[in-house]
């Protein structure tokens, strides 16, 4: 999935003939799983319509300051409109608009939401060849780039004029590449592999019956969705849970029972750069599961049950340069226990959670955890919502890759 999937993306319009361009432009935004409104520049209606632009966005196209409703002037607020975007693609970029970008000159809507944006800005560049070679046009290319503003540089071919040369806007699909290479080259986990373990696993008695816990999954989910969104690759290993795949591009590996999940994380464990450990793994299980069901017949039922392996001790003698990070749920000798358990089984970080914290634990929208590093530190952490939690982890984890 697309590295714009989920972001609001405001797409200028100004006035060249590439403007027919930005409805193919819309659809690839759309497509990658983006929000986009659009704003145009008043000339810039002469050569796409509002109208296709709005139908393709599914919003309202802006260009002036006001608007009639219900036989009332209304305010289009550009200050609110910058805010909202995560991204300002303006596409194309005349050379009007381009020098009124490098003067701060706010004479339409367009340049207003501009001058307001707190978000990253790109701009394509589309005029004719002499235009586009003109002293003061590349001085301009200059002082935007100077201002942060990114520039998807134009490319050769033929153009409105006749003339065939440097200036044609770079194709649709050519800038939804740009941007995507561009946001993901910045992204604090690109080139890395995480795997992560999630939710609980179930050890069958019997064909109707386990032994298990009560672990949701959402850590774990929101662990692998905010590092994929980190620009990693995940592997996610569950153990059963009705939550869905945060992304189509993360690796997800259903399992049952803790050997099941051992073999799937030992098998995957050597390729990664780093491995977190949030799933609530049996530590026993039945040593003989019966093949059919087991009929009531005494008051007592007596059930055997042998050890499952150490997943995270397995992975600790294993380890060489991955970065390893395991759980603690603690009921008592919190902290005494969740770093004797970071000593033994060779983690650069433990996550404790209590269950005697209020809105902590199994099933809870919501976590409460502390931070036990190796060098005897601890990091205390408010409650927060699972999505909060799961990016303080990753900070920690980014935090030692760049150590």
């Amino acid at each position: 999935m697309s590295v714009l999937s989920g972001k609001k993306i405001l797409l200028g319009v100004t006035a060249g003939i590439a403007a027919y361009k930005t409805a193919f432009l819309v659809r690839l935004l759309i497509k990658a799983g983006a929000e986009v409104k659009v704003v145009m520049t008043p000339a810039a209606k002469e050569f796409v319509t509002p109208l296709t632009l709005s139908t393709l966005s599914k919003n309202e196209v802006i260009s002036s300051f006001t608007k009639e409703e219900d036989h009332k002037k209304q305010w289009n607020n550009h200050v609110e409109l910058g805010l909202w975007a995560d991204l300002l693609l303006i596409a194309p970029v005349t050379a009007n608009t381009l020098s009124k970008m490098a003067t701060g000159n706010s004479d339409n809507f367009l340049l207003a939401t501009y001058l307001s944006a707190k978000c990253p800005v790109f701009f394509a560049p589309a005029m004719d060849l002499d235009m586009y070679r003109h002293p003061s046009t590349k001085e301009n290319f200059e002082k935007l780039q100077s201002f942060g503003n990114v520039m998807i540089p134009a490319t050769s071919g033929e153009l409105a004029s006749g003339l065939s040369g440097e200036g044609r806007m770079a194709e649709p699909e050519d800038i939804l590449h740009f941007i995507e290479e561009h946001l993901s080259s910045n992204l604090p986990l690109r080139k890395k592999k995480v795997l992560i373990t999630a939710g609980p696993t179930y050890e069958a008695i019997d064909p109707v019956r386990f032994i298990g816990n009560h672990s949701s999954g959402k850590m774990g989910y929101e662990l692998a969705a905010a590092a994929h969104a980190a620009g990693a690759e995940v592997i996610l290993i569950s153990g059963p849970t009705h939550l869905q795949n945060p992304n189509e591009d993360i690796k997800l590996i259903r399992v049952q029972s803790a050997m099941e999940m051992f073999e799937a994380t030992t098998k995957y464990f050597s390729e990664v750069d780093v491995a977190i450990a949030s799933a609530a793994v049996s530590d026993y299980r039945p040593r003989i599961s019966a093949t059919q069901k087991i009929k009531k017949s005494s008051e007592i039922m007596e059930l055997e049950l042998v050890k499952n392996p150490d997943i995270l001790a397995t992975l600790g003698s294993a380890r060489k340069n991955q970065v390893l990070v395991g759980f603690a749920l603690e009921t008592e000798n919190e902290e005494e226990n969740a770093a004797g358990k970071l000593e033994r089984k060779n983690l650069d970080f433990i996550v404790l959670n209590s269950l005697n914290d209020q809105g902590a634990g199994f099933k809870s929208e919501t976590n409460k955890i502390k931070i036990l590093f190796r060098n005897g530190t601890l990091k205390a952490f408010d409650l927060k919502s699972k999505k909060e939690v799961a990016q303080d982890i990753l900070t920690e984890i980014i935090g030692l890759l760049n150590a």
